[in-house]
């Protein structure tokens, strides 16, 4: 039996819902867990000396992972974040799923490269996001982020502006890149207020669990077009799937698994 993990500071089941659930209707002899490493170095050395297949990369550990990996798929350089590890023969291959995914929701629900965006986070989903956004012609988009440093350098290289907090500075688009939201300590936190998002068009939020976040709430309340972690999250992880057994899932097992990762 092939093993594949997730490695996250605030693990979840979705992920091994959604992996099992694949493996299971294609007939593959694989299994999908989901750890929170108290060690990263430790954790990765476990990924090559154990022979594990893969591992999905959540937040914080982005970033930090790239120093333990030997090579760097372009996916995962262009914007130095790593989601995916796949182990071939103990040589570790970092990959970047993230940014495909975000790609795709943008295309698929029609937004308007002309919009204002406004992009909350500096971490390496954000970097994803970011260029994402970039890429699909956005060039009215603000940074915004506390850490000055951090919030800049993702800004400039594509000509971003940068806040350090959102304050009045509406936009037609929210994305929220930051754990406030996220199941645990941030659960109950809206990442941007009732005024941005009475004022917003479309609110997009990628925190995955769970899935109707406060801000994705408040968006639904006031009517606004939302796209949600979950969809992240299910484009992502069909991708991952790929790397890890090189079958792609028809786009009805795509989603009947998404379906079960999220079923009480």
């Amino acid at each position: 039996m092939t093993l594949c993990i997730s490695v996250a500071a605030r693990p979840s089941n979705i992920g091994t819902r959604f992996h099992n659930y694949l493996y299971d209707a294609l007939g593959l002899n694989f299994v999908y867990k989901a750890f929170a490493p108290v060690d990263l170095a430790q954790a990765v050395a476990g990924i090559r000396g154990l022979g594990i297949r893969g591992a999905a990369v959540s937040m914080p550990y982005k970033e930090d992972v790239i120093a333990l990996i030997d090579v760097m798929d372009a996916s995962a350089a262009a914007i130095d974040s790593v989601n995916t590890i796949v182990n071939a023969d103990g040589v570790l291959t970092a990959y970047n799923t993230d940014y495909l995914a975000i790609a795709r929701l943008v295309a698929e629900h029609g937004l308007d490269p002309a919009m204002s965006v406004l992009l909350r986070g500096s971490g390496g989903m954000a970097k994803a996001v970011a260029a994402a956004m970039h890429d699909a012609g956005f060039a009215d988009v603000t940074i915004v982020a506390r850490n000055e440093e951090r919030g800049r350098a993702l800004a400039a290289p594509y000509g971003f502006a940068w806040l350090a907090e959102p304050g009045d500075a509406g936009a037609e688009v929210l994305i929220n890149v930051t754990p406030l939201g996220m199941a645990g300590a941030d659960a109950s936190v809206q990442s941007f207020s009732d005024a941005l998002v009475a004022s917003a068009r479309v609110v997009f939020d990628v925190v995955a669990l769970p899935a109707e976040t406060p801000l994705i709430k408040a968006a639904r309340a006031a009517g606004k077009q939302v796209i949600t972690g979950a969809e992240v999250i299910a484009i992502q992880a069909e991708e991952q799937f790929v790397l890890y057994t090189g079958v792609r899932p028809s786009p009805e097992l795509v989603r009947e698994a998404s379906s079960f990762s999220r079923a009480q």
